[in-house]
């Protein structure tokens, strides 16, 4: 069994040349994906419509490649992209394929594992609250199950795509008789990522109680995942879950390892990262061998970093999650000589205050 990941560089929002040419020279088998991840050059914000043009568009082309509906397609492949490539961050696409048509390994080093899993579409007035948390944990649960993860220590990374408020959809609520959780479509991405992080964290055992009462959510910042991403969008109405790991019986040609950022300066969490990989102390971490790089960005909510004032989040021109993943991706960026990163903004209850979890995908090769 093995899980392969591929990066591709992406022109525009809806450029799948890569991905075709790749499928065209056999590098990709479109029947074996489980899962693509893209950062697009939105702004990351309620009307970021880069993210539905590009899981559109990849809908289309699976579709195509696979002579299946697009809501067939929607059954097999989740579509994660998250809006937002500021300073030099650059527009890539990471494939996951899933291919378990091999026997499975019988060394003892474990290798890459991932599986997905869908949860049903959220009713409005149930985005950003318990309902949420709870269907997440599951949909986690089944995730690992998919990829034959038996221990939550094993996981390493939780990417979730989830929905936002909109103004249809506060008004549908209302015209059933509901409310929900905000009325600020902004501010909901952020209830939905927090419920959707909680849920993550409630799944892997990450919380004290293994409970969340609406009243938490975004409120008490106590409570987070080390190994949850979770980004909001437009384009969907329930969330999807890709779940990474380490497992016996797969291929350890491709491993994840994951750290916390503690701060947005904190690039050693990379090599921590490495270190956590199955025998990463014998592996160098070089650009041949980075697969790719996921992590959360957070502007911290005291207002500096390392007892410097910064002013991300005083900001009325430019939203205080766009600086901060212009900032992190420049960090990482240069520790890592390569701006091809899946640097995603908005951390609520992912990792501590101003920092955030981060994953690291390499090759043993």
């Amino acid at each position: 069994m093995k899980t392969r990941v591929t990066r591709l560089a992406t022109s525009a929002p809806d450029d799948v040349a890569a991905l075709a040419r790749a499928i065209d020279r056999h590098q990709i088998d479109p029947a074996r994906v489980i899962a693509v991840l893209g950062k697009t050059e939105g702004n990351g914000c309620v009307n970021d419509f880069t993210r539905a043009f590009a899981s559109g568009t990849l809908r289309s082309f699976f579709a195509r490649q696979l002579e299946l509906t697009e809501a067939q397609v929607d059954e097999r492949i989740a579509f994660v992209m998250s809006g937002g490539t500021e300073g030099g961050l650059s527009p890539h696409l990471l494939v996951f394929e899933a291919d378990s048509s091999q026997p499975a390994h019988t060394g003892g080093i474990p290798g890459l594992a991932a599986g997905v899993a869908f949860t049903r579409d959220f009713r409005p007035e149930e985005i950003g609250r318990g309902t949420q948390v709870s269907l997440t944990l599951e949909a986690v649960l089944q995730a690992m199950a998919s990829a034959g993860i038996q221990r939550v220590e094993d996981v390493h990374f939780v990417q979730i795509k989830c929905p936002l408020l909109t103004a249809a959809r506060i008004n549908d609520a209302a015209a059933r008789g509901h409310i929900v959780v905000c009325h600020d479509t902004y501010e909901s991405m952020g209830y939905s990522r927090g419920a959707s992080a909680l849920g993550v964290a409630a799944a892997l055992g990450e919380l004290p109680d293994g409970a969340v009462r609406d009243e938490q959510i975004c409120r008490d910042w106590s409570l987070y995942s080390t190994r949850a991403s979770t980004s909001a969008g437009i384009e969907l109405l329930r969330n999807e879950v890709l779940v990474l790991g380490n497992a016996p019986g797969w291929d350890p040609e491709y491993r994840i390892g994951h750290a916390v950022m503690e701060d947005a300066l904190d690039v050693l969490a990379v090599d921590r990262a490495m270190a956590s990989t199955p025998e990463g102390h014998a592996l160098e971490l070089t650009s041949a061998r980075l697969v790719g790089l996921l992590v959360k960005a957070e502007p911290s909510a005291c207002g500096s970093i390392r007892g410097n004032r910064h002013v991300m989040s005083d900001d009325s021109d430019i939203n205080a999650s766009r600086h901060a993943r212009a900032l992190v991706g420049g960090v990482l960026a240069g520790r890592l000589g390569d701006t091809r990163l899946f640097v995603s903004g908005g951390a609520e209850h992912q990792g501590p205050n101003g920092g955030g979890p981060l994953a690291l995908i390499v090759r043993s090769g």
